[in-house]
């Protein structure tokens, strides 16, 4: 999923160290465009700076006036009104910040939600071959953690490196104004700290990468338990997988730690380096007060500028690890958003007009993410209203012939066409809403039975959604369930059997009134009674429709249209049951040993008879 870029032995370090850096400078910019649609809370958030470092450099300034005219001077009007002047000046400040926190914390929130947004869309844009390499516990992490980080770096995070960047610049004139020697004395380890802050930021940011990568493996290991905890426990594999689980979980809590490390050391060394110009300000200060040189308001307002400074100089390390973990999380957010579908919907494709239910197979090859030859040159036509029945061993390639149709994945070469159209010079949308699927795995979603039923037609009515539920065979156990159809399922339908699981699947295909279906006729989970009820609704649900099965039954064989054998993604008989008996050995080993023991008792005499010959022929 990752592409993985090495560099030649012969490129100097410094063009990979500005390759990195022109990167990071890329992905900060790129999070920062999310602002633009909330440009206007934006400006205000950043309006507030200067009112609120405005008012920070006026105090020290009434602090000066009240030590040297109030307590020096003993006018004690003087220092009462310089006391009312900073409680005014404390209110206001807090009103701005209130403003400030809002302002910045509500566009950082539309960032998220942007953010959020679009990677849900282009994970649903995405074609199975991204899933098929993808894991869900990768892509949470992204979408929940990852962009988290996002949001405090386009809120908090840049708002804090502004405000303190105009709080130095406020400071440092005023004090250059007040005494030069004593401010560029007391300014002097500004650049050492800022030095420090960088070079923190180049050595975590790496580690930032490994913890947000660790615990995108963590989350993964633990979806993966949740999803499969029936196996899990079916198998009694709990110690197990609690011992993998530690195993991962060490490894987050590791790399975790060493971040920790690293920030622990960092946090003093930027308060020490910090603190040496507040140690400048007292020593050589005190030295010009005792000289007169320098009245002790004076001192006491440079004390007050340098101790307002080094709060936000603080800040700088913590506000670099916050940019370090947003770029390495902007990397893999944006990963996910630049991701290629393989399969591509054309600008201006139109809509597939009503379809008549024509499927053709035109040389058709297909090949598993550039290395694997899954189908070769298969060629057949569905007549609107045919069953084509396909049939074959596992990994012949049938799954991929009923997965090409929807264009879940695209043909290698050749073409599939509809009605005479091919199939990727029209909407996916107009595509897929012709196509009715009913596959072995059926998934439900964690919602009500009427919400599933209808998820392919949110629109339709009650009164349509009972009449599929009934078609298929589904009303009466609906209707035993404590809510009826507004029951709720558990997550991929838990609470329900294998065989419900299945109607409800059928009755959701009927809603949509398909002209072509794709289906994967397996009841071998179910017992007799629900395999017949199931069978019973398929065959309803194909009347009149182009029907693509993935056989597993004798009666499907012999309504087929046309059956095609398929052997290693070839197809290699092809006609109807009947004359493939007679003329398809292959045909007639695969009935005898895949079909006939699962339909005990069907099998005719002519079968028989015709399955004989076939053998016969084939041995001689």
């Amino acid at each position: 999923m990752r592409a993985n870029i090495a560099a030649t032995p012969t490129a100097p370090s410094r063009a990979k160290g500005a390759q990195g850096k022109a990167t990071r400078d890329h992905i900060l910019w790129r999070c920062l465009s999310y602002l633009r649609h909330y440009w206007p809370m934006t400006l205000a958030a950043y309006l507030t700076v200067l009112g609120i470092n405005g008012l920070n450099l006026i105090s020290p300034k009434l602090i000066q006036r009240g030590v040297d005219q109030g307590i020096s001077g003993g006018q004690q009007g003087v220092l009462f009104s310089i006391c009312l002047s900073l409680v005014g000046l404390v209110i206001v400040k807090g009103f701005l910040t209130f403003a400030q926190g809002y302002l910045s914390e509500a566009s950082s929130q539309g960032v998220a939600y942007e953010l959020r947004n679009a990677i849900h869309a282009k994970l649903q844009s995405l074609s199975f071959g991204y899933h098929d390499r993808a894991e869900s516990g990768q892509l949470l992490a992204r979408a929940i953690s990852d962009v988290d980080r996002i949001r405090f770096l386009t809120g908090r995070a840049i708002l804090r490196f502004v405000d303190s960047g105009v709080l130095f610049a406020g400071t440092a004139i005023v004090l250059i104004g007040m005494n030069p020697a004593l401010a560029l004395l007391s300014l002097g380890t500004m650049p050492i700290l800022a030095f420090q802050a960088w070079r923190f930021q180049s050595a975590f940011r790496p580690l930032s990468g490994k913890v947000q990568q660790q615990l995108a493996v963590l989350t993964t290991r633990l979806e993966q338990n949740l999803r499969g905890a029936r196996v899990v426990k079916a198998f009694a594999q709990e110690p197990a997988e609690c011992e993998r689980f530690e195993r991962e979980n060490q490894s987050l809590l590791d790399v975790n730690v060493q971040a920790a490390s690293m920030q622990a050391w960092n946090v003093p060394l930027m308060n020490l380096i910090a603190n040496i110009g507040t140690v400048f300000i007292i020593w050589y200060g005190g030295i010009l007060v005792i000289q007169s040189r320098l009245t002790l308001g004076q001192l006491v307002a440079f004390s007050t500028y340098l101790a307002q400074l080094v709060m936000p100089m603080r800040r700088v390390g913590a506000l670099i690890t916050s940019l370090a973990n947003a770029v390495a999380s902007g990397e893999r957010v944006f990963e996910i958003l630049d991701a290629e579908s393989e399969v591509r919907e054309a600008p201006s494709a139109p809509p597939l007009p009503p379809a008549r239910g024509e499927v053709r197979f035109d040389h058709v090859s297909f090949t598993y993410f550039g290395r694997r030859r899954v189908l070769e040159d298969i060629s057949f036509t569905a007549r609107p209203g045919e069953i084509i029945a396909l049939l074959g061993a596992t990994g012949s390639g049938k799954s991929t012939v009923v997965n090409l149709i929807p264009r879940f994945y695209d043909p290698t070469s050749g073409r599939i066409l509809i009605d005479g159209v091919d199939i990727r010079t029209v909407t996916l949308g107009s595509l897929r809403s012709q196509i009715g699927m009913v596959m072995q795995e059926t998934t439900l979603f964690a919602s009500t039975i009427r919400e599933n039923l209808a998820f392919g037609r949110p629109e339709a009515s009650f009164e349509e959604i009972v009449a599929a539920a009934r078609a298929a065979a589904a009303h009466d156990f609906i209707m035993e369930m404590p809510e009826g159809y507004d029951t709720r399922v558990g997550e991929r339908g838990t609470t329900l059997s294998g065989g419900q699981k299945q109607r409800i699947a059928i009755a959701r295909a009927l809603l949509m009134d398909p002209r072509i279906l794709i289906l994967d006729e397996a009841t071998s989970s179910v017992d007799t009674e629900t395999e017949q009820q199931i069978q019973a609704a398929l065959e309803r649900l194909m009347v009149g429709r182009t029907s693509i099965v993935i056989a597993q039954r004798l009666s499907t064989l012999r309504k087929a249209n046309l059956i095609l054998v398929l052997d290693h993604g070839r197809i290699v008989a092809r006609g109807t049951h009947a004359e493939l008996l007679r003329s398809s050995g292959f045909y007639a080993d695969i009935y005898y040993r895949q079909i006939m023991p699962t339909n005990k008792g069907s099998a005719s005499l002519e079968d028989l008879s015709l399955g004989a010959s076939a053998g016969l022929g084939r041995e001689a």
